[in-house]
């Protein structure tokens, strides 16, 4: 059997972390990424075809060149803001461009997927933690063209036998521990780097939205996972897929949430510096908490975040950003 995976995506920063784990697995991945949000510096395991999900006979090809028996899906747009700004754009990329790819596989003969879901399917949800049989009620465009893709996926399941694994997953954090990648996004939005560039001097104060949610401190919650643990569960979920297993929708978290001050508090400990800050209102559509039961992973996938500690995520990012801040800094010299 061919263990070699496509890996869409693989270019940006939770597909660069799964190709490292790929590969530590002894599987072949194969990132197939058009390069306009990732980076040809962080396809380091495996080779680069450069292309996009949307292209049809071009996915086909490559499936086909690198003999890949399995698909693992991360070519997708992010940005909560951009899609609620332009939802066309998202539509066409991420549910257009993902149905191109299925018809593809089903082409080339692949029949197993490991997809990049979010918890922005769930929307505003009733309680927490929340468990994967809770209703799913995005409240932005993007969170609606996961949960399209989700439901696709089912279909293709029932009518073609597609077997796939939609991985949930909440507060993706961190960088690599061995240095090698981290994250680059741009423009950045994760509350972490932000925090971290705010303390270092590198980014603006950190706007924290929202001091009036009904949580112990007034901000909001929310359950971060190590990217590395990130990572891992995809390679879980692809062993599951390989050995015969039906297809599911799984959590990625930890369970235990933390607020936006307890993240701002916890940078300036590991960096020893006072973090400039301003309060903000609150953001539409942002919920008081997501925090997740992580039970189904462990039971159906035997995963669980192993280095998803605050501390351990701080401390990576903290080293990644270092990292990019000196190298500006002696491209300037």
């Amino acid at each position: 059997m061919s263990q070699s995976v496509l890996v869409t995506g693989g270019a940006g920063y939770i597909g660069s972390h799964a190709c490292k784990a790929l590969a530590e697995a002894g599987y072949t991945p194969v990132t197939y990424d058009n390069l306009s949000r990732g980076h040809r510096h962080a396809v380091r395991w495996g080779p680069l075809v450069v292309g996009d999900v949307g292209d049809r006979a071009a996915v086909v090809a490559a499936l086909q060149a690198h003999r890949a028996a399995s698909v693992m899906h991360f070519a997708a747009f992010a940005y909560v803001g951009e899609s609620g700004a332009d939802p066309a754009l998202y539509y066409r990329n991420n549910v257009n461009g993902t149905l191109t790819l299925l018809d593809a596989m089903r082409e080339a003969d692949v029949g197993r997927m490991v997809f990049s879901s979010t918890c922005a399917t769930y929307g505003m949800p009733d309680s927490v933690p929340i468990r994967e049989t809770m209703p799913q009620r995005p409240v932005n465009p993007y969170g609606e063209t996961k949960l399209a893709i989700e439901r696709a996926l089912y279909w293709y399941g029932e009518a073609y036998g597609l077997r796939s694994v939609a991985l949930r997953y909440f507060n993706a954090a961190g960088c690599d521990r061995g240095g090698e990648i981290g994250e680059e996004h741009d423009p950045e939005t994760h509350l972490i780097p932000l925090t971290l560039r705010a303390a270092l001097g590198s980014g603006p104060p950190i706007a924290i939205f929202g001091t009036d949610y009904p949580t112990p401190d007034g901000t909001a919650i929310r359950d971060y996972i190590h990217v590395e643990d990130l990572a891992r569960a995809h390679v879980r979920a692809l062993g599951y897929l390989v050995k015969g297993g039906a297809s599911a929708a799984v959590n990625l978290a930890t369970g235990r949430g933390y607020s936006v001050r307890e993240i701002v508090a916890a940078v300036a400990k590991a960096t020893g510096r006072d973090v400039p800050q301003h309060e903000a209102p609150r953001r539409t559509g942002d919920p008081p908490a997501l925090v997740a039961d992580p039970g189904l992973a462990r039971s159906l996938l035997g995963w669980q975040a192993e280095c998803s500690d605050l501390d351990t995520i701080i401390r990576t990012a903290l080293a990644w950003e270092m990292r990019q801040h000196n190298a500006v800094a002696g491209q300037g010299n």
